[in-house]
């Protein structure tokens, strides 16, 4: 876990990356989403445009990160279980590099989605950082929906208040259930696109 010191930085560093460009041309709402192919902590290889025709969540991930936390108290597997009940494909990315303090294993990671019941379709590795930098992924939690045509119809954060308390989960608007509610009622999402908060990716120098 994090502790304070460490953590104050990582909203620091969260900040920081949120004002700083990357290197190359991003994912763009509106625009067709960059296909990747990734292998998942249990070794099965997922290419993303194997699910076209379908509604996809990208969701990165860093198990001790304290916004992660907050939402894996329930509210993260609520809200896997509840899309992919409606056939959406929910695609768990960590992007961590294995030389953070940060990094878990494929074994670990596997232990850690069994112990928090978590119901995603699968958990990428992404050490390298490639598929994070293709999204210009920027914190843990950020997500993304994906509609069945393979555009990016939303990126941001999970919901409308940034912080780590649980508590403000039942007071803030779920920007991902909105989005994907609207997608799968053939409606425009009306909030497209939000600031993702949280913990600073740790990606590989």
């Amino acid at each position: 876990m994090l502790n304070r010191r460490t953590f104050s930085s990582s909203i620091a560093l969260a900040a920081i990356a949120a004002r700083t460009p990357q290197a190359h041309a991003a994912a763009t709402v509106g625009q067709a989403a960059p296909d990747f192919s990734a292998t998942d902590a249990l070794g099965k290889t997922h290419k993303l445009s194997d699910f076209k025709g379908k509604h996809v969540v990208l969701e990165w991930t860093n198990p001790n990160c304290p916004f992660v936390v907050k939402h894996y108290s329930g509210n993260m597997q609520a809200l896997q279980a509840e899309f992919m009940g409606k056939g959406v494909v929910w695609l768990s990315v960590n992007s961590t590099n294995k030389k953070s303090r940060d990094y878990l294993e494929p074994v670990k990671l596997t232990a850690w989605r069994a112990e928090k019941k978590a119901s995603s379709s699968a958990m990428l590795m992404d050490d390298s950082g490639e598929i994070g930098e293709l999204y210009n992924a920027k914190t843990t939690p950020h997500l993304y929906i994906i509609n069945p045509q393979g555009l990016l119809i939303y990126s941001g954060a999970i919901d409308s208040i940034a912080s780590a308390k649980v508590d403000d989960i039942k007071t803030a608007t779920n920007y991902v259930r909105q989005g994907l509610n609207e997608a799968l009622a053939g409606k425009a999402i009306s909030v497209a696109a939000s600031r993702p908060y949280g913990c600073f990716i740790k990606y590989k120098d």
